[in-house]
């Protein structure tokens, strides 16, 4: 075999074992970390009847960065809320800090709808993604209409500490991909998708997810999460109201042996949050406004130069979206919202925690390294602060 074909079928072979959905590794709550309230069946936001999740993953490489070679860290994570059928749900969002993109929201905040996939990808390959999903409708005959405009909505956080982000590796293959192998059920964590090369609060960060379960009166709902977590200084990190940054300052710095420059803080958190509860879009904002509170309680500020956006859906009220009939949409009462407030909160917060427990110790560009957050050392700390579970 050709080195240079040999070098192409490695690299897809990584890419087909990391779009695999299935969770073969520990989770926060196997670490014994406490958390608040009650998981859906698989902790995660496909807990949400209906919504699928994919990812395309790209790893290759190692050593000195040559643009356009690598090394490269990077991919591109698909979020469906109704699977693959072309049925628009009422959305809204919330930006932290807007030192980040997530295109298409103008048009939630004006129409109410999402009306496809959310992708979440790095910032440089946010344009390539956006027209990738176009063509995908075009492919798949996601309109019906001969004639139809649509907005798609990427996300993007910053992955140049570990990955050639000038090189531009994110194709349209590759957001082809992350759809088209979108599922339900358990999901990967920590260096898959847009998380491949993400750092997080000191450590290695990347994709994480997690779920609520919420009772209301006599009827039970889901809010499930689903987070790119790239953000905060080891400093201010914390779990479970334990300094665990502080406790592990001298341990397992990033080693940013080549540019680019590096100051704790930077990065950013798209976070999306899903329920099956019955909002319209003025309470959907409501919610993704409760997100930062979860970060805020692992120690992230929405700092400077981080990039925090967040969008919440409602897969409720199936009948919604007409272009010409009228229609009638349950909704609940803003007195019984609160309660799905507080799963989001909850919800994003362990989602990040998960991300960062599932996440592996990577070297990327130039020799650049994030450590895997250390599972023993946790467990010892939480243990002296008489927190662990």
């Amino acid at each position: 075999m050709l080195p240079q074909v040999k070098a192409a079928a490695l690299l897809f072979c990584l890419m087909l074992a990391n779009n695999s959905n299935a969770q073969p590794k520990p989770r926060a709550r196997d670490l014994g970390i406490p958390f608040e309230g009650t998981p859906g069946t698989y902790n995660a936001i496909t807990d949400v009847k209906g919504v699928e999740v994919g990812y395309s993953t790209i790893i290759s490489g190692t050593g000195k960065n040559i643009r356009g070679k690598g090394p490269v860290r990077t991919g591109v994570t698909a979020i469906l809320p109704r699977g693959k059928n072309n049925n628009p749900v009422y959305a809204n969002w919330y930006a932290l800090n807007g030192n980040g993109e997530m295109t298409g929201t103008t048009w939630i905040t004006e129409s109410g709808f999402l009306e496809g996939p959310i992708m979440i990808t790095n910032t440089n390959s946010v344009g390539v993604v956006r027209d990738a999903v176009l063509k995908w409708y075009v492919k798949k005959g996601w309109y019906k209409e001969d004639f139809w405009y649509t907005y798609p909505v990427v996300a993007e956080t910053y992955d140049g500490f570990l990955n050639d982000i000038y090189g531009f590796h994110v194709k349209e293959e590759h957001a082809w991909a992350a759809l088209d192998s979108a599922k339900s059920g358990s999901l990967r964590e920590g260096n898959v998708g847009g998380g491949t090369g993400m750092m997080c609060l000191g450590f290695k960060g990347g994709t994480g997810t997690a779920s609520r379960v919420v009772k209301i009166k006599d009827s039970t709902y889901i809010v499930g999460v689903l987070v790119q977590s790239n953000f905060g200084g080891k400093r201010n990190f914390q779990v479970a109201g334990v300094p665990i940054g502080r406790e592990l300052k001298d341990t397992l710095n990033y080693e940013l042996k080549g540019s680019p420059d590096y100051q704790p803080g930077q990065g950013s958190i798209i976070v999306v949050v899903a329920t099956d509860a019955p909002l319209l879009p003025h309470q959907l904002k409501r919610i993704a406004a409760r997100v930062p509170l979860g970060i805020a309680n692992l120690g992230g500020f929405g700092e400077n130069s981080s990039g925090d956006i967040f969008l919440a859906f409602s897969t409720a009220n199936t009948t919604a979206f007409q272009r010409e009939k009228f229609t009638a949409s349950d909704d609940l009462p803003n007195d019984l919202i609160n309660a799905l407030f507080v799963a989001t909160v909850r919800a994003t917060e362990e989602a990040v925690i998960n991300a960062m427990v599932a996440a592996e110790t990577m070297e990327g560009i130039n020799g650049n390294k994030a450590y895997a957050l250390p599972h023993q050392a946790v467990k010892e700390i939480l243990k002296k602060y008489n927190r662990l579970k």
